[in-house]
């Protein structure tokens, strides 16, 4: 049955972001150190980083870094994560995820600059919608048929598809790590995991995988 589902790497606190990025260091020192175990896995290197070879873990982390992209049918994110934001005004931007982006499905990005939907070779297609989240999530359930919809991220876009009730999975990678600042996962959310069955699993790198999950 489709789902709506919520994949994020998170912080011991709880911080999905970072903020100790610099122009020197655009990710900064603790984003790395935040998704190395989902970055050192198999399916990520495959998918991600188009490395064929075989090479990353295979263990619990990957079992939950294969299944991020399995029964995917439409994807939600914000302008953020998009890259809207670097180029704004560039019509010709077409995000920072190159020229194969690793979604392979239909994309809606939400913004409130109108631009042209984009569309890759690998089947993603990007597009730029200004709209209420029941709006949004009803055109990303048309174009996933019965596959699931997820919602990718930022933090902020998370929070309002969850204030709405409109979730019904997540996941949450929590790593071994307390980073003190940036958007917390469960701000403004309290009591949101009593409508949810919750399970976890600790990986042998020390992430514990947190599933919330609703019938």
């Amino acid at each position: 049955m489709m789902a709506v589902r919520v994949d994020l790497n998170v912080s011991l606190d709880g911080f999905a972001t970072t903020t100790d990025q610099t122009p020197e260091k655009p990710f900064g020192d603790d984003w790395p150190r935040l998704v190395a175990a989902y970055a050192a896995t198999r399916t990520f290197r495959t998918r991600v980083l188009g490395d064929d070879s075989g090479a990353g873990t295979t263990g619990v982390d990957e079992k939950y870094a294969h299944a991020y992209f399995e029964g995917i049918g439409a994807e939600i994110m914000g302008a953020g994560m998009f890259g809207l934001h670097q180029n704004p005004d560039d019509p010709q931007w077409r995000g920072w995820w190159g020229d194969e982006p690793p979604f392979h499905v239909p994309v809606f990005v939400l913004t409130h600059t109108r631009r042209d939907s984009i569309e890759f070779a690998n089947g993603t297609v990007f597009h730029f919608v200004d709209a209420a989240p029941e709006e949004i999530l009803s055109r990303a359930i048309d174009a996933a048929g019965s596959d699931d919809v997820r919602i990718g991220g930022g933090i902020d876009v998370v929070r309002q598809f969850l204030r709405a009730g409109l979730v019904d999975r997540v996941h949450l990678a929590v790593a071994p790590l307390v980073l003190g600042s940036g958007e917390r996962i469960w701000d403004g959310l309290r009591g949101i995991e009593n409508g949810y069955d919750v399970e976890s699993e600790v990986a042998e790198s020390g992430v514990t995988h947190l599933t919330f999950r609703r019938d």
